[in-house]
């Protein structure tokens, strides 16, 4: 990561009160930042942690909780009590969200990569909706490119290519 691109994730996450995290993604950070010691692990490791999970995950990274059976009433509680919650990676948690309008924010990270196959980010079921530009997006020296959009709501206005 160039100096661009990490100045951009860092400021993405100043103000973050909670982490809500899929299995996955929290299994793989509760094994590496509670090792860390920059001012980012400083961070993940101090804020509330949540996590998505049809399963009985290890919850032993310190201020780590699993959000009960019903997932959209949870997320809402969590965003009741956190000002700024953060989602990071957990692609399925991120389909819920869409599909269930429980966000207000869209930080998208564009790298010119590809990788072959994947999970597609707007899954069958994504709820069409209408997003706004935050900010011109800037290119980092690598490529890399942060896309942040805020929910406007509503359905999008598009237009009818059928001849009349």
């Amino acid at each position: 990561m160039d100096d661009v691109a990490g100045a951009q994730v860092q400021a993405s996450y100043e103000g973050t009160g909670a982490l809500l995290l899929g299995r996955r993604t929290y299994d793989i950070f509760a094994a590496y930042w509670p090792h860390q010691t920059d001012a980012f692990a400083d961070l993940f490791n101090a804020v509330p942690k949540y996590v998505a999970s049809r399963g009985t995950p290890d919850l032993s990274w310190a201020g780590s909780t699993q959000l009960g059976p019903d997932l959209a009433t949870a997320v809402r509680e969590v965003r009741d009590r956190h000002a700024v919650t953060k989602v990071v990676g957990s692609l399925d948690l991120v389909q819920t969200l869409l599909r269930e309008q429980l966000f207000d924010e869209l930080h998208l990270w564009l790298h010119p990569i590809t990788l072959g196959q994947g999970k597609k980010v707007f899954a069958d079921g994504t709820v069409p909706s209408t997003l706004r530009l935050l900010e011109p997006p800037v290119a980092a020296p690598t490529g890399s490119v942060l896309l942040s959009y805020g929910l406007v709501g509503g359905a999008p206005a598009t237009g009818d290519m059928t001849a009349g």
